[in-house]
């Protein structure tokens, strides 16, 4: 194993202080889910960087204020708004049509988080659906826009990916007990992997893909939990040694892997606190699986996640 990636940045580091001297002038950057929490920060950061930042959001409206707020503070007129809805493949095809053009950074970060048992018209478990497969479509139909670049892909992933590994006899939760908690778990370790497999496959092709932890940040991600039980939560998660994050520090490891010079050519990993991830211990709420790193795994996810999408 190749030694573990450190920088001069930590858990209290903020997104700004991650793009502080760094020039993104020229580059562009589409991240989704931006219209809220780690999202925003994700996109204030690159624009405040100098980047063409696209905001990918299902809800077009929220995008727009988002970005005329962060056109304001940062004087930025480069902040762009797309319609994606990741659990709709119709509309993840439409925003990769419409692309033109090279793409520098992908910020692979919507999500939702263990709501109410939830299929797709495809059959899907939504999670899976929204967390994975829809950023596997959108990062696969985008191939050539990164690659005439080389661009980095960064997957926004979880420690909640030590809930469960990708279960391949039932991903849907078809035939077992669903379990909103390890199904989120399942969709964050496929984010881990994708990673790996994407850097296994496009590593040629000057593409760089890794996968972060953000941290325990309060965010619209929680809006599915009852209160009592995301307080529940929350004490266990303090007991097991996590400490919260405000958005800006939660963003700070997706926007170190998305730019900084630091990690120029680094690939298929997983960062938390902007440094890379040691193996994770049981009891602890830090580290990365090795599960979730597996390239076996990683390569039958990516088989399998095409098959699913026909692509």
């Amino acid at each position: 194993m190749s030694e573990r990636i450190t920088t001069p940045f930590g858990f209290g580091t903020t997104a700004f202080e991650v793009v502080a001297g760094v020039d993104l002038s020229g580059q562009r950057a589409v991240v989704t889910g931006a219209t809220s929490g780690l999202g925003v920060e994700t996109v204030r950061a690159l624009a405040v960087a100098g980047a063409e930042v696209t905001i990918a959001a299902r809800d077009v409206d929220a995008g727009f204020e988002v970005a005329d707020e962060i056109t304001a503070a940062t004087g930025n007129k480069q902040v762009h708004v797309a319609p994606l809805d990741l659990a709709d493949q119709e509309s993840v095809r439409w925003f990769v049509s419409e692309w033109d053009g090279p793409l520098h950074i992908l910020v692979n970060n919507a999500g939702v988080m263990v709501p109410p048992r939830t299929h797709t018209p495809h059959g899907w478990e939504l999670q899976f659906a929204i967390n994975h497969l829809g950023h596997f479509a959108l990062t696969v139909g985008l191939h050539s826009a990164l690659k005439a670049e080389g661009a980095r892909v960064v997957n926004v992933s979880s420690i909640a990916h030590i809930r469960s590994p990708v279960v391949f006899e039932d991903i849907h939760f078809e035939r077992r007990p669903y379990d909103a908690l390890r199904a989120y778990g399942q969709s964050k370790t496929a984010n881990a992997l994708f990673g790996v497999e994407g850097s296994r496959r496009w590593g040629a092709d000057g593409i760089t893909m890794n996968a972060v932890m953000p941290g325990g940040i309060r965010t619209r991600l929680h809006r599915h939990i009852p209160p009592e039980v995301l307080e529940a939560m929350i004490e266990e998660a303090k007991a097991e040694g996590m400490r919260g994050k405000t958005a800006e520090q939660g963003a700070a490891t997706t926007v170190l892997v998305a730019a900084s010079p630091l990690l120029d050519g680094v690939s298929g990993r997983y960062f938390e606190n902007c440094n890379e991830a040691g193996p994770h211990v049981p009891g602890t709420r830090t580290g990365v699986t090795p599960y979730a790193v597996d390239p076996e795994a990683a390569a039958l996810l990516w088989q399998v996640s095409a098959a699913t999408l026909g692509l």
